[in-house]
């Protein structure tokens, strides 16, 4: 028991340390990701302090070919927006990159209408990539910031910078927000995202301040997404801002977002919102400040407590599992799952970013374990037991018990007809008398182990063993199509094998073994004969007895069959009557009984 225990605990720790190795090396990272979007990010009802104006298909029939406009095209735009004082938008945001001087008159237009309106936050973005560093060793930094492009002065005078670089997570899902960059050679000057700026200069107007979004290595910050794509574009175009047919109520307090809302300006993105469309974007800025203004701030929990608790589940939950029947073990395992993911959940309300899919996985993955190891312990359990118990019965009796189940063991029988072999020594006193016990033991194992595989050839059954007596019978449990036939070969069989053994005992030991065999066919009692706590599968009628009755008078190397075996054999068989006819004890006069010779001449039968 302590052994096995041991094994048990081994198991389970072997198994737990397995599953926490794969979730810790990111195996199920991609799958991790999936559900974790399905699970938090939620669609909710967009805010109307958010206004998107989209630069989409509309604009191209109205205003031309995107890449025929100049700035004034968005000069134009802040005009209007800025053409009722009393109401003015509180912060507008432009995310379009208007790097480097182009027309004069067309840049200096925007930088005008910038400084009119007031708060208007410009677009800057910064290019990343790969930089090695030599120097005594070789410093690689693979989020180098290689170029960085912002407004052009004017402009840049007249607005506020923010720049509008996001990253992909390693999936292609846009979950991170970047808070700031820090170009390299500007004095160590911070960048902030044009989101940051946006809600930091329209929460300044409502008297609130932004906290400080919790960011990781590289300026990241989760971002809980409010709309999905379309949430929060009415579709209001530039165009029809500029044409005065969106009213000043829209816009009036609120944050206005402008920028492309068309496929063919190749600014969408793949966000867990969504998976399945891509968010323009304009709206996705319109999420990560709506995520800056209510604070709804996500941290991941620290990995190496994650990975202990899945540790110590998974440990407990196999342990538990173990040998343990499914009626326990699938509630279980469905109770934990549920309250593993209850848990990531209330811990995502409470702002912590867990690893959803760790507990529920390992906890499944091991309960699959579980079950098929146990499947496998009751396989080579049943086995082991079945070898066992086919020493002591039969094993096509075992067979049948196996397959009934609990019903193949109650007490009761049938009629059936059946053919009885009896096979007993001659003279097997005798000998027992002149040799050792072990001796005599070795010699009737040796002689019953022949005699036993004569009837497992034929497929028939041994009912039981008596001393040096064997008794066998065709036709049950089992059905047998030819159960005399079987019977007489194997009766046969037995002749033959006892005539090798008397050979090798003559010259071991010089001692000689010689059987009698008596063969009837006819209707018997078979089934469990006994007592609730001891029983037996054998045979019982007349039928048995007159078997047993002509193997007794069989001489040693000879074989007696009834008549009604002698029928059955008839052109497969040679038989012939005794020379000095036998009384049997119970029979009538006339009971013929016949000495079975062997096959007859081209009647062999295949078995």
């Amino acid at each position: 028991m302590k052994k096995s225990n041991t094994k048990v605990l081994a198991a389970s720790l072997i198994g737990a340390l397995i599953i926490t190795v794969l979730c810790g090396s990111g195996v199920f990272s991609r799958a991790e990701l999936w559900v974790s979007d399905e699970l938090f990010q939620r669609r909710e009802a967009v805010p109307g302090d958010i206004v998107v104006i989209g630069i989409d298909e509309s604009d191209f029939q109205a205003l031309g070919p995107y890449n025929t406009w100049d700035r004034s095209v968005m000069a134009a735009a802040l005009d209007a927006l800025a053409s009722d004082p009393d109401n003015l938008p509180a912060v507008v945001a432009i995310d379009t990159l208007y790097a480097g001087h182009t027309s004069e008159e067309a840049d200096a237009a925007l930088a005008g209408s910038a400084a009119n309106l007031g708060t208007v936050v410009t677009a800057s973005e910064a290019h990343f990539g790969t930089q090695r560093t030599f120097g005594t060793t070789v410093v690689v930094n693979d989020y180098a910031i290689l170029s960085y492009e912002e407004p052009y002065d004017e402009l840049k005078n007249a607005a506020v910078e923010g720049h509008i670089n996001a990253m992909y997570d390693s999936d292609g899902v846009m979950r991170h927000a970047v808070w700031y960059i820090e170009p390299e050679g500007d004095g160590g000057r911070r960048v902030y995202s044009m989101a940051y700026e946006t809600a930091s200069a329209y929460a300044k107007t409502k008297g609130m301040t932004i906290e400080n979004p919790p960011v990781d290595s590289r300026g990241r910050f989760f971002v809980s997404y409010t709309g999905g794509p379309s949430d929060y574009y009415d579709g209001i175009s530039i165009s029809k801002l500029i044409n005065g047919e969106v009213p000043s109520s829209y816009y009036a307090g609120k944050i206005v977002l402008i920028g492309p809302y068309a496929p063919g300006l190749q600014d969408a993105y793949f966000t867990p919102i969504e998976r399945g469309e891509m968010m323009y974007g304009v709206e996705y800025q319109a999420n990560v400040i709506q995520c800056l203004l209510a604070g709804n701030y996500k941290v991941e929990a620290p990995g190496f407590i994650q990975l202990c608790v899945l540790f110590l589940v998974c440990f407990a939950f196999f342990l538990f599992c173990n040998n343990r029947r499914l009626l326990f073990a699938v509630p279980a395992l469905i109770i934990c799952e549920a309250a593993a993911i209850g848990c990531s959940m209330m811990l995502y309300s409470m702002g912590y970013i867990t690893h959803v899919l760790w507990i529920p996985l390992g906890l499944f993955v091991l309960f699959v374990v579980s079950v098929a190891s146990n499947y496998i312990r009751a396989a080579i359990a049943k086995q082991s037991v079945t070898k066992t118990f086919e020493r002591y019965v039969a094993p096509n009796i075992v067979g049948e018990i196996l397959k009934e189940g609990t019903d193949a063991l109650k007490l009761g029988g049938k009629t059936v007809d059946i053919a009885v072999l009896f096979v007993d020594v001659r003279g097997f006193t005798t000998m027992s008398e002149r040799l050792s016990p072990e001796v005599v033991v070795k010699i009737l194992n040796r002689y019953l182990t022949m005699a036993s595989a004569c009837v497992d050839d034929t497929k028939g059954t041994v009912d039981k063993f008596v001393g040096d007596a064997m008794m066998a019978f065709w036709g049950a449990p089992i059905d047998d199509d030819d159960p005399v036939y079987h019977a007489a070969v194997t009766a046969l069989g037995i002749v033959e094998g006892a005539k090798k053994i008397s050979a090798e005992l003559k010259e071991e030991i010089g001692e000689e073994l010689n059987v009698g065999v008596g063969i009837n066919y006819g209707p018997a009692v078979v089934g469990n004969m006994g007592s609730e706590k001891r029983m037996d599968y054998t045979a019982i009628g007349d039928t048995v007895n007159t078997s047993a009755r002509l193997e007794a008078n069989a001489p040693g190397g000879t074989v007696y069959i009834s008549r009604s075996c002698a029928d059955r054999l008839e052109g497969r068989m040679k038989f012939e009557p005794l020379d000095h006819p036998i009384k049997l004890k119970g029979k009538a006069d006339g009971f013929e009984i016949l000495r079975l010779i062997g096959p007859a001449q081209g009647s062999e039968k295949e078995e």
